[in-house]
């Protein structure tokens, strides 16, 4: 049973939100009149609960955004991913109504005279700004900047984008304003002072690194910020690293009923009681809703037990499924099926299953017993959680240059320590590169730093996977060159029978031609239907062979805007490259 006041959607009944798809349009002051309200502390506590919705719901985070990125495969792409994007006439990510509802809310909020209650609340008002600001930049880069609620006639609307470093630096004035005046009290569902911590920790690496990868210039003090953000949170002992049996805690943090707070910052809760459900059991576990497989570059990525590297193993690419999952980070047991999974409720044991996953890694992170399968999945969805904060920390050390083995202890190795690996060692990581993480990241900085710039990669793409960031990661890095590339699942020599656990039991035949007689509990492939990329002669599996994925560096980390904004303000001009393309 839940144990926390159900906040995040209940208020979304109330009204509040503006119903405007256009910043051009008026707020509906017919619903809320300002000079009868925002009086009281409750008042304002209503107004900003509608901006919780503004944060990504559960499908967001463990499903889209956009498609997890080279993380995993599915039967069926983003445009994102596919390299198909074209200019949309309309929406595209062009929306500035919950930007005016949090101005009206700023420019109104003076009339409560508890002030206390008012600086509290300008707080949340003032994240939730920065927050929205921050998927404009992601999105678009430059945009226009508004801290006031304009009117049909107000010049304003016709202004031309402010460079992102401006409204850059608007979103830190926003988002400091946030950490001095926010509650500090610990909450797994309002934002609070380490709420606002983790997010300028986050936006901060983002845009530093950006900064960094691509060009701009001004990236240090930006860089320099986000490691203090991460350090405060660190340094304030609210949060800790969750830990219990090490084969077992880093999954319990994604199947919790209620969000283990000593880790979870921030969540979206769920509860059947409301009725208030997701559905991860189901898109990650549907044969009909894109079968999402990790990639076998991911696979690879994961560590040895021993803290040594599988692709330094001879042959590590050709290994049967259950050779490479054998003595491996407890972190990969506990994000895909492995020999001898038993799923949640169940006593048996589990094989991947090929009708639900392209790849055959299949996803168990968020899977919860079978009860939840039809789109009733109640765990709560982490947004923020302090293992984010600890990976902000040392990349932004190691990027800066500044990073020694202390900072791998009080972060990373705390990460690794939860499942009993064996810490990240700075000085052998930097004397010895990893070569197959040099060919997964070429734009990586080399020098001095490289090899433990290469080595939170690592460790940040197994940690995080599944959790929203990782298509972010890789536009920051300008390593978009990635989603290009094949999509590989499991490897198989070719036509035959597979015991992919090592009972001595079939689990899988591939075959050619005419379907063998099928026994019960065995799985069966057709040759074709299942692509191996060696065709007859075997290989890894590969997805959507006929697609050909593509990536054009000079436009795609970034999206067009929508003509119909560009006619209605000839002061917009569009990002570079998307000039011709479809509209």
């Amino acid at each position: 049973m839940k144990k926390h006041k159900i906040i995040i959607y209940a208020i979304l009944a109330l009204g509040l939100s503006a119903c405007n798809d256009s910043y051009l349009e008026r707020y509906p002051l017919s619903e809320l009149a300002p000079e009868n309200y925002f009086l009281t502390a409750a008042e304002l506590e209503n107004y900003t609960n509608a901006f919780y919705a503004e944060l990504p719901d559960a499908l967001a985070i463990h499903y889209n955004t956009p498609n997890q990125a080279d993380d995993e495969a599915r039967s069926t792409i983003a445009s994102e991913i596919q390299g198909t994007r074209t200019t949309p006439s309309s929406g595209g990510g062009w929306a500035w109504e919950e930007l005016r509802q949090i101005n009206f809310f700023l420019q109104n909020s003076h009339k409560c005279t508890d002030e206390a209650a008012r600086l509290r609340y300008d707080g949340i008002a003032r994240f939730f700004r920065a927050y929205f600001y921050f998927e404009k930049v992601v999105r678009f880069g430059d945009v226009p900047w508004y801290d006031t609620v304009l009117e049909l006639d107000d010049e304003g609307l016709t202004k031309a984008r402010d460079s992102r470093k401006f409204v850059f630096e608007k979103m830190l004035e926003d988002i400091d304003f946030a950490i001095a005046n926010a509650p500090q009290t610990k909450s797994g569902q309002r934002v609070t002072k380490w709420t606002a911590l983790a997010f300028k920790s986050r936006m901060c690496l983002f845009e530093g690194t950006f900064r960094k990868y691509h060009g701009l210039g001004d990236w240090e003090p930006i860089l320099q910020q986000a490691a203090a953000a991460s350090e405060e949170l660190m340094n304030s002992g609210i949060y800790k690293i969750y830990t219990s049996d090490p084969t077992k805690a880093y999954q319990e943090l994604f199947i919790a009923e209620d969000a283990i707070l000593d880790e979870i910052i921030l969540s979206r809760q769920y509860d059947a009681s409301v009725p208030l459900v997701h559905s991860a059991n189901f898109y990650i576990l549907s044969a009909s809703y894109g079968r999402p497989g990790m990639q076998k570059s991911l696979v690879d990525s994961y560590l040895m037990a021993d803290g040594s590297r599988f692709t330094d193993k001879p042959n590590y690419q050709t290994m049967s499924f259950y050779e490479e999952t054998q003595n491996r980070d407890p972190r990969l047991a506990q994000t895909i099926r492995t020999p001898g999974y038993k799923r949640i409720g169940q006593s048996t044991t589990s094989v991947p299953d090929f009708a639900t996953s392209v790849t055959g890694y299949q996803f168990i992170k968020y899977v919860l017993a079978p009860s939840y399968d039809a789109g009733q999945s109640t765990n709560d969805m982490p947004i923020f959680r302090y293992a984010e904060t600890l990976l902000n920390y040392a990349e932004a050390k190691a990027e800066l240059g500044t990073i020694n083995q202390a900072d791998l202890d009080r972060s990373v190795n705390l990460l690794r320590r939860r499942v009993e690996m064996p810490d990240m060692n700075l000085l052998a990581a930097n004397a010895n590169p990893d070569v197959y993480l040099k060919t997964e990241y070429p734009n990586a900085t080399a020098g001095a730093q490289q090899g433990v710039i290469l080595e939170i990669r690592r460790e940040r793409r197994i940690e995080l996977v599944k959790e929203g960031l990782r298509y972010r990661d890789l536009l920051r890095w300008k390593e978009g060159g990635r989603l290009a590339k094949p999509f590989y699942g499991m490897y198989f020599p070719g036509v035959g029978e597979y015991d992919l656990d090592n009972d001595s039991k079939i689990d899988l035949v591939i075959y050619e031609g005419t379907s063998p007689t099928r026994l019960q509990g065995v799985q069966y492939q057709k040759l074709g239907e299942l692509v191996l990329e060696n065709g007859t002669k075997g290989g890894r599996i590969i997805n959507l062979p006929d697609i050909i994925k593509k990536w054009d560096e000079n436009k795609d980390y970034y999206y067009p805007i929508p003509t119909q904004e560009l006619q209605l303000n000839p002061q917009l001009k569009q990002n570079p490259h998307w000039e011709d393309t479809g509209i």
